[in-house]
């Protein structure tokens, strides 16, 4: 199983627009949960964070996009930061075969971010998180040890 990237949509609401993606992973949550709300991982496919304090109410500051608030934050499966470039929401869902699904939302005011930024962003992300290691072979279930393995 590979990454993919549904058709995003976009809403307009006077002055405020809304894009969403769903971006299929074949990832577990913990493991894009660490991309999507640490610095490290953040910085490896979206932006740099200068500042990130993982709680409710924590601090925020994207290079990017300006500083601000975390105003969501549930460990494992949401993190949301509003920000002076509006708001942004990682939802995370658990899906079968050990991938998970990430539900995108940024809701901004005026001129932002497009729908192909995001989306050259999300390839970013499944190319940082790489493929699933594959399930173990009959090599490897084998009784006898690999060489170079101790017994």
């Amino acid at each position: 199983m590979t990454g993919s990237i549904e058709q995003g949509t976009s809403q307009t609401h006077g002055n405020t627009h809304i894009l969403h993606f769903l971006v299929r992973l074949p990832r577990t949550m913990e493991e894009v949960w660490t991309a999507v709300a640490t610095p490290a991982g953040l910085a490896g496919w979206f932006t740099a964070v200068d500042v990130l304090e993982p709680r409710l109410d924590g601090e925020v500051a994207f290079r990017d996009l300006g500083a601000g608030r975390v105003t969501a934050w549930d460990v494992d499966r949401v993190a949301e930061y509003a920000v002076a470039g509006g708001r942004i929401r990682f939802h995370l869902e658990r899906e079968r075969q050990g991938g998970c699904a990430l539900r995108f939302t940024h809701e901004f005011q005026g001129e932002g971010e497009s729908e192909t930024a995001w989306r050259t962003r999300f390839e970013r992300l499944i190319d940082n998180l790489g493929a699933p290691p594959p399930p173990p072979g009959p090599e490897q279930e084998a009784s006898e040890p690999l060489p170079g393995q101790f017994t």
